[in-house]
């Protein structure tokens, strides 16, 4: 295999997305899709698209997996960047049809024992959207080879 070549292995991937508001029973989307794991010099790397079921069709969702940092990046008809860093907060910028929002992201929890084989990854994290917390998020990802 030449260096240009990508070290793809083919994946079904199951994400549960959980939201949780005050005085509010929690919101969970379930979505079961095939992707893509590549090893790369610094991790791992997991790529699906999403679909209806997550309101984000025509979006690639890519997971940068790194040992204590992981890297959500959306592009297509949804973009944004949201950094993971257990303990730590971090800004980034989300675009939508109605303009840019500033998205605080603090992480209480990152856990994974992913391998190009597969495996689980969680993430526990709150959200504020221009400084103001709008709840706690959870996804939990299980990842098989195919």
């Amino acid at each position: 295999m030449n260096s240009i070549e990508k070290n793809e292995i083919p994946v079904m991937i199951s994400v549960r997305g959980e939201q949780y508001f005050d005085g509010v029973d929690p919101d969970a989307t379930e979505l079961m899709t095939e992707g893509t794991l590549e090893t790369t010099d610094t991790g791992l790397l997991l790529r699906y698209r999403e679909s209806e079921l997550t309101g984000m069709e025509g979006t690639e969702t890519t997971f940068e997996i790194g040992p204590r940092r992981v890297i959500l990046r959306r592009s297509g008809s949804v973009s944004s960047q949201m950094v993971f860093e257990e303990g730590q907060q971090h800004t980034s910028l989300y675009e939508t049809p109605y303009g840019e929002l500033t998205v605080d992201i603090q992480t209480s929890r990152l856990l994974h024992n992913l391998t190009e084989r597969g495996g689980l990854m969680e993430i526990k994290y709150s959200i504020a959207v221009e400084h103001v917390v709008t709840g706690r998020n959870c996804f939990k990802i299980r990842v098989r080879a195919k």
